[in-house]
Protein backbone atom coordinates (compact mmCIF):
# COMPACT_ATOMS: atom_id res chain seq x y z
CA UNK A 1 0.00 0.00 0.00
CA UNK A 2 1.13 3.92 -0.41
CA UNK A 3 1.89 5.64 2.45
CA UNK A 4 -1.44 7.85 1.49
CA UNK A 5 -3.26 4.73 1.63
CA UNK A 6 -1.85 3.51 5.55
CA UNK A 7 -2.97 6.84 6.86
CA UNK A 8 -6.09 6.53 5.37
CA UNK A 9 -6.17 2.68 6.79
CA UNK A 10 -5.22 4.39 10.19
CA UNK A 11 -6.78 7.67 11.00
CA UNK A 12 -10.32 5.48 10.13
CA UNK A 13 -9.14 2.47 12.14
CA UNK A 14 -8.70 4.56 15.19
CA UNK A 15 -11.64 6.90 14.65
CA UNK A 16 -14.08 3.69 14.47
CA UNK A 17 -12.22 2.15 17.74
CA UNK A 18 -13.09 5.87 19.31
CA UNK A 19 -16.63 5.60 17.88
CA UNK A 20 -15.95 9.63 16.97
CA UNK A 21 -18.61 10.50 14.02
CA UNK A 22 -16.34 12.16 11.23
CA UNK A 23 -18.61 15.47 12.13
CA UNK A 24 -16.47 15.09 15.56
CA UNK A 25 -13.43 14.34 14.70
CA UNK A 26 -13.63 17.60 11.81
CA UNK A 27 -14.57 19.50 14.81
CA UNK A 28 -11.77 18.25 16.88
CA UNK A 29 -9.10 19.07 14.71
CA UNK A 30 -10.48 22.17 13.11
CA UNK A 31 -10.25 20.56 9.09
CA UNK A 32 -13.25 20.34 7.87
CA UNK A 33 -15.60 16.89 6.76
CA UNK A 34 -14.50 16.96 3.38
CA UNK A 35 -10.72 16.82 4.19
CA UNK A 36 -11.02 14.41 6.45
CA UNK A 37 -13.11 12.03 3.66
CA UNK A 38 -10.03 12.55 1.56
CA UNK A 39 -7.78 11.32 4.20
CA UNK A 40 -9.82 8.26 4.78
CA UNK A 41 -9.89 7.82 0.99
CA UNK A 42 -6.53 8.41 0.30
CA UNK A 43 -7.61 11.02 -1.47
CA UNK A 44 -4.88 13.74 -0.85
CA UNK A 45 -1.42 13.53 1.12
CA UNK A 46 -1.11 14.88 4.64
CA UNK A 47 1.09 17.37 5.93
CA UNK A 48 3.15 16.92 9.24
CA UNK A 49 0.77 19.50 10.84
CA UNK A 50 -2.09 17.66 9.85
CA UNK A 51 -1.03 14.52 10.71
CA UNK A 52 -0.08 15.63 14.49
CA UNK A 53 -3.56 17.36 14.60
CA UNK A 54 -4.90 13.79 13.74
CA UNK A 55 -2.94 12.23 16.18
CA UNK A 56 -3.70 14.50 19.20
CA UNK A 57 -7.22 14.29 18.74
CA UNK A 58 -7.30 10.46 18.30
CA UNK A 59 -5.10 9.97 21.07
CA UNK A 60 -2.46 8.60 19.46
CA UNK A 61 1.31 9.12 18.84
CA UNK A 62 2.01 10.23 15.42
CA UNK A 63 3.90 7.30 14.30
CA UNK A 64 0.25 5.31 14.91
CA UNK A 65 -0.48 6.40 11.78
CA UNK A 66 2.48 4.87 9.86
CA UNK A 67 2.12 1.34 11.43
CA UNK A 68 2.55 -0.89 8.28
CA UNK A 69 4.88 1.01 6.39
CA UNK A 70 7.20 -1.37 4.71
CA UNK A 71 10.78 -0.21 4.93
CA UNK A 72 13.53 -2.06 4.23
CA UNK A 73 15.36 -3.08 6.69
CA UNK A 74 19.39 -4.98 6.52
CA UNK A 75 19.07 -8.66 7.05
CA UNK A 76 21.98 -11.24 7.57
CA UNK A 77 21.84 -14.79 6.34
CA UNK A 78 24.99 -16.92 6.94
CA UNK A 79 24.12 -20.67 5.71
CA UNK A 80 25.22 -23.35 8.34
CA UNK A 81 29.41 -23.54 8.22
CA UNK A 82 29.78 -20.97 6.37
CA UNK A 83 30.28 -18.36 9.02
CA UNK A 84 33.03 -15.65 8.53
CA UNK A 85 36.41 -16.65 10.67
CA UNK A 86 37.57 -14.07 12.10
CA UNK A 87 40.66 -13.21 14.22
CA UNK A 88 40.23 -12.89 18.21
CA UNK A 89 42.77 -12.96 21.22
CA UNK A 90 42.08 -16.25 21.39
CA UNK A 91 43.12 -17.11 18.12
CA UNK A 92 46.58 -16.87 18.88
CA UNK A 93 45.44 -20.24 21.07
CA UNK A 94 43.49 -22.32 19.04
CA UNK A 95 40.33 -20.69 19.85
CA UNK A 96 38.11 -20.79 16.54
CA UNK A 97 35.70 -18.02 15.91
CA UNK A 98 32.93 -17.93 13.32
CA UNK A 99 30.89 -14.90 13.41
CA UNK A 100 27.61 -15.24 12.40
CA UNK A 101 26.41 -12.45 11.51
CA UNK A 102 26.61 -8.42 12.19
CA UNK A 103 24.43 -5.61 11.19
CA UNK A 104 26.51 -2.23 10.57
CA UNK A 105 26.70 1.28 12.01
CA UNK A 106 23.80 1.98 14.63
CA UNK A 107 22.00 -1.51 14.29
CA UNK A 108 24.97 -3.33 15.31
CA UNK A 109 24.02 -3.88 19.40
CA UNK A 110 24.65 -8.01 19.15
CA UNK A 111 27.31 -9.80 17.71
CA UNK A 112 26.87 -13.91 17.30
CA UNK A 113 29.67 -15.96 16.98
CA UNK A 114 30.08 -20.17 16.73
CA UNK A 115 33.18 -20.77 18.78
CA UNK A 116 35.04 -23.93 18.33
CA UNK A 117 37.91 -25.37 20.67
CA UNK A 118 40.02 -28.09 19.82
CA UNK A 119 42.94 -30.10 21.46
CA UNK A 120 44.85 -27.52 19.70
CA UNK A 121 43.61 -24.65 21.70
CA UNK A 122 44.41 -23.79 25.33
CA UNK A 123 42.72 -21.80 28.11
CA UNK A 124 42.07 -18.49 28.23
CA UNK A 125 40.46 -16.92 30.89
CA UNK A 126 40.95 -13.14 31.00
CA UNK A 127 38.48 -12.14 28.47
CA UNK A 128 36.70 -8.60 29.13
CA UNK A 129 34.85 -6.91 26.90
CA UNK A 130 31.58 -4.24 27.34
CA UNK A 131 28.21 -5.58 26.86
CA UNK A 132 26.46 -8.56 27.94
CA UNK A 133 27.47 -11.90 26.83
CA UNK A 134 25.57 -15.17 26.52
CA UNK A 135 26.81 -18.51 26.26
CA UNK A 136 25.11 -21.53 24.55
CA UNK A 137 27.10 -25.20 24.92
CA UNK A 138 26.18 -26.89 21.99
CA UNK A 139 29.00 -29.64 21.69
CA UNK A 140 31.87 -30.83 24.47
CA UNK A 141 32.21 -30.06 28.15
CA UNK A 142 33.75 -27.28 29.79
CA UNK A 143 34.73 -25.47 33.09
CA UNK A 144 34.08 -21.81 32.73
CA UNK A 145 34.88 -18.76 34.51
CA UNK A 146 33.34 -15.93 35.53
CA UNK A 147 35.34 -13.40 37.90
CA UNK A 148 36.01 -16.13 41.09
CA UNK A 149 33.12 -18.36 39.89
CA UNK A 150 33.37 -21.81 37.51
CA UNK A 151 30.57 -23.37 35.53
CA UNK A 152 30.37 -26.87 34.32
CA UNK A 153 29.32 -26.72 30.58
CA UNK A 154 27.78 -29.24 28.78
CA UNK A 155 25.12 -29.48 25.85
CA UNK A 156 22.42 -27.19 26.25
CA UNK A 157 23.76 -25.29 29.46
CA UNK A 158 23.25 -21.25 28.87
CA UNK A 159 25.42 -18.49 30.68
CA UNK A 160 24.56 -15.28 30.93
CA UNK A 161 26.98 -12.58 32.64
CA UNK A 162 28.62 -9.18 32.31
CA UNK A 163 31.60 -8.72 29.74
CA UNK A 164 33.64 -6.83 31.72
CA UNK A 165 34.24 -9.35 34.49
CA UNK A 166 37.33 -11.40 33.44
CA UNK A 167 36.01 -14.69 31.71
CA UNK A 168 36.62 -18.01 29.67
CA UNK A 169 37.53 -21.00 29.46
CA UNK A 170 39.44 -22.68 32.38
CA UNK A 171 39.06 -26.34 31.86
CA UNK A 172 38.50 -28.15 28.58
CA UNK A 173 37.13 -31.30 29.40
CA UNK A 174 35.53 -33.09 26.40
CA UNK A 175 36.46 -32.29 22.95
CA UNK A 176 35.90 -30.70 20.38
CA UNK A 177 33.94 -27.90 22.25
CA UNK A 178 30.93 -25.76 20.43
CA UNK A 179 29.07 -22.99 21.61
CA UNK A 180 27.39 -20.12 20.67
CA UNK A 181 28.63 -16.75 21.89
CA UNK A 182 25.89 -13.55 21.64
CA UNK A 183 27.40 -10.06 23.30
CA UNK A 184 24.79 -7.60 23.57
CA UNK A 185 25.80 -3.90 23.64
CA UNK A 186 24.42 -0.81 24.78
CA UNK A 187 26.19 1.61 22.64
CA UNK A 188 28.68 0.74 19.40
CA UNK A 189 30.55 -2.31 20.80
CA UNK A 190 34.42 -1.75 20.97
CA UNK A 191 36.30 -4.65 19.48
CA UNK A 192 38.73 -6.46 22.01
Amino acid sequence: MSLEEIIAVRVREYRLSRRVSLALLAEQTGMSKAMLSKIENAQTSCSLSTLARLADALEVPVTALFRGVEAEREAVFVPSGHGARIVRRGSNVGHLYEQLGSLRGEHKRIEPLLVTLTDASEVFPLFQHAGTEFLYMLDGVMTYGHGTSRYEMSPGDSLQFDGEGPHGPIELRELPIRFLSVTAYGALPHTP
